[in-house]
């Protein structure tokens, strides 16, 4: 297992506001009690992958059958859209039992999600972005797989894939017929199952990774609370600059991650009902297992360095800055992040100013408001322009790891 109690573990906890200080991470002892499906058991969510899949795509994959797969997927971008006649018929039976929401799902809650993304969009592009991606970097496992499958080698199109899942949830009808979310998260599902299977023939990944197989439910769970848990956090923690969300939106956009989670294959008895439930969890699922990697660290300069390619109005300083503003200098550390101690007092100062303005209660405008506008407003369009939908940066399968791995 990856050292659990590097140096400054603690501090990174008090600062993401997730764990109580301890010397060594919690046992997997959270109850399906506090799940959507409501049982009382406990089970390891690390030992659980998805059993519906794995098989069929392992197929697929040593049938030489994927390249035919993909070029059949360009056509099927919406949820109501007809399966392509090509598919192989063991695939589309797949996917027409998996392709829909969950008997649970409430269509006024994804509704009531769809209107707080929007409100939200702005703070959302640059918490995704800046906060959730860098994040990523620093969770052993994800980054390693990352890194060593298919898509590590071009980290642009690989982001550019992750923005088109994010894109595509965020719509109106992103769960309706006319919408792409349901079909991009089945997508999504499938290419996990490739790499739960190509990975593993990767001697580099295996040198380095603690598990034998990538990609449980306990590591889908992991990325949940790097995304959803953690922006709601923070954008709780910018109530305190006049930032207004309702109890009904909290529970609309918890519910929104709750269909996601069971789109992608996670059981619905790790699936947190409640706020409450998914910081309790997320105290055995993330804080405990953040750590720096050889791979992370690389990974984390290449997104930066994308962001830093298109012209957000800042400075690099500026940009690494606000990265550690929204995580930790911790996080910072251990990425190497330079410092620009001006740029932080800015921030410091400048961004509570900021969302006071935006949301009203300040009339006066903050000298530094343009400055923060351009850069949210660069993120934001860094986001939409390198995922638009899925028909401009299609998710396809992989067939192969990083080359040379």
């Amino acid at each position: 297992m990856q050292n659990l109690s590097r140096r400054g573990i603690l501090t990174l906890g008090a600062a993401l506001g997730l764990v109580a200080a301890t010397d060594t991470p919690k046992a997997w002892a959270w109850s399906s009690a506090n799940s959507i499906a409501g049982t009382d058991a406990v089970t390891d969510p690390w030992e659980v992958w998805d059993d519906d899949t794995d098989p069929l795509v392992a197929s697929l994959l040593v049938n030489g059958q994927i390249p035919a797969v993909n070029e059949a997927f360009k056509s099927w971008i919406k949820n109501g859209d007809p399966l392509p006649s090509s598919l192989p018929p063991a695939l589309a039976t797949y996917i027409r039992r998996v392709n829909t929401l969950p008997s649970w799902a409430d269509q006024a809650k994804l509704d009531r999600a769809a209107q707080f993304n929007k409100r939200m969009s702005m703070y959302l592009f640059l918490l995704y972005g800046l906060g959730s991606g860098i994040m990523s970097t620093v969770i052993p496992r994800e980054a390693r797989n990352v890194y060593w499958s298919e898509g590590g080698a071009d980290m642009k199109a690989r982001a550019a894939k992750t923005f088109t899942y994010g894109y595509d949830m965020n719509p109106a009808d992103a769960f309706k017929s006319t919408g792409k979310f349901i079909t991009t998260s089945t997508k999504t599902r499938l290419t996990h199952a490739a790499v739960r299977h190509l990975l593993p023939q990767s001697a580099a990944w295996r040198g380095v990774t603690d598990h034998p197989i990538p990609i449980s439910n306990g590591d889908i769970l992991i990325t949940f609370h790097s995304l959803g848990t953690y922006v709601h956090r923070k954008l709780t923690e910018w109530r305190r600059y006049g930032l207004r969300i309702s109890a009904a939106e909290e529970e609309a956009f918890l519910h929104m991650w709750q269909v996601a989670l069971h789109l992608l294959g996670v059981r619905d008895e790790f699936i947190p009902a409640t706020w409450a439930a998914a910081y309790e969890q997320s105290e055995y699922a993330l804080t405990p297992l953040l750590a720096p990697t050889r791979e992370g660290i690389d990974l984390a300069d290449i997104l930066l360095n994308l962001t830093s390619s298109v012209d957000l109005g800042i400075t690099k300083g500026f940009q690494r800055e606000f990265a550690r503003y929204v995580l930790s200098d911790e996080i910072g550390n251990w990425l190497r992040l330079p410092r620009d101690l001006v740029s932080r007092g800015v921030i410091e100062v400048g961004w509570p100013t900021y969302v006071m303005f935006r949301e009203g209660l300040s009339p006066v405008m903050p000298g530094t408001f343009g400055m923060f506008d351009r850069f949210v407003r660069g993120l934001a369009m860094l986001f939409l322009n390198n995922g638009t939908s899925s028909s401009h940066t299609p998710i396809t399968i992989p067939t192969h790891n990083r080359p040379g791995s």
